[in-house]
């Protein structure tokens, strides 16, 4: 202990608080009877001392605890010395030491926590901060991505001289990768949006078999450029079935738009994504099957986690945003999300809706 810290013990009201209270204790124990042990009240004095005062002034007194208990023994002078009179305070030392070190680790423990906290507090601005600058830099992003979108068609369309065929192939890679530049933001935008102001949707009764339908329908461009046939069936049934639910209609175009382009973008050439709807129970289920790369063990129970990113070639390339966005979309319906590895090969992602009883009315 160094000597200013030595001087601001001696200088504590509580310092001389713990001072009076051992002269109670002294004068107890040295007053009454040998066989009484009044030297267990230094356990007061010595936990007072723990929370107000510095480590070194309280090993001071947890000594002079120590010190005055077995001077009991002979002071004040008695005919006999029995043995349960050395024992009794052989005990009480015991006793004192080990409050003393227990109160110190209760001590160091309680100012680790506070300095875990002062860092987690530190650690929340920060992402608070990182939040709030990615949310203005998308806001601000999505203006320019919608005018070079609306530049680059108004070029494709001829609007400023005549276009050539090698040319419109350009054009047309540049306007795809622009839109999904924008649609990465808008996604961004909407999980910032969730998460601080929560979901709000618009419910209405849907048919999830139409919906399903039409996002196939508007994915016929990417299914056929990546040479994957796109195939839906409603269970065990080959007929089409009502699927209703009290949903929607745009969020969960959202969903069936993540999952369907994840599996078409992660299924060889040649193959087929199903898309299986059907009724359990109270649920209306959807299952998206694809032919592509399994899902990792380690990798399943974050799959649906903002940000993140597996190593498998599956997860790799994409913003760690769909399957995260799909997930807070479901479960503001009130439903469940998940995946799974399909045998012999492939995945599947589905999820289920609380079912809403059709009526022709």
């Amino acid at each position: 202990m160094s000597k200013q810290q030595a001087e601001s013990s001696w200088r504590s009201p509580f310092f001389w608080i713990v001072v009076g209270l051992f002269g109670i204790v002294f004068i107890l124990e040295f007053s009454t009877p040998p066989d009484y042990v009044m030297s267990y009240l230094y356990v007061s004095p010595i936990l007072i001392a723990n929370s107000r005062l510095s480590r070194g002034a309280i090993f001071q007194i947890i000594c002079a605890a120590v010190i005055l208990t077995l001077l009991n023994i002979w002071v004040p002078i008695h005919d006999k010395i029995h043995t349960s009179m050395v024992v009794n305070r052989l005990v009480t030392v015991f006793a004192l030491i080990l409050t003393g070190i227990l109160s110190d680790r209760y001590r160091q423990t309680q100012q680790i926590l506070v300095q875990q906290q002062v860092k987690l507090q530190a650690q929340e601005q920060i992402m608070n901060m990182r939040e709030d600058f990615a949310s203005t830099l998308a806001h601000d992003l999505r203006t320019p991505l919608l005018g070079a979108i609306e530049t680059l068609q108004a070029f494709d369309r001829g609007h400023f001289g005549t276009i050539q065929s090698t040319q419109k192939t350009v054009l047309a890679t540049m306007i795809r990768s622009h839109q999904n530049s924008l649609r990465l933001v808008e996604t961004l935008l909407d999980v910032y949006r969730n998460e601080t102001e929560g979901l709000q949707l618009q419910l209405t009764p849907i048919n999830l078999a139409v919906l399903a339908e039409d996002v196939a329908t508007s994915l016929l461009s990417l299914s056929t450029n990546r040479s994957v046939y796109l195939n839906l069936h409603y269970g065990e049934s080959d007929f089409r079935k009502f699927l209703w639910v009290n949903g929607d209609d745009f969020q969960l175009r959202r969903v069936f738009i993540n999952l369907l382009t994840n599996a078409i973008n992660h299924s060889p050439r040649g193959a087929k994504v199903e898309v299986v709807l059907e009724t359990q129970s109270a649920y209306q289920v959807v299952q998206v099957l694809d032919s592509g790369a399994g899902i990792r063990a380690d990798e399943k129970p974050y799959l649906f986690e903002r940000f993140y990113q597996g190593q498998s070639d599956r997860l790799a390339t994409g913003s760690g945003l769909g399957l995260y966005l799909s997930r807070q979309i479901i479960e503001a319906h009130g439903g469940t999300i998940w995946a799974e590895n399909r045998h012999p090969q492939g995945a599947v992602f589905g999820f289920r809706l609380p079912a809403l009883p059709y009526s022709s009315s």
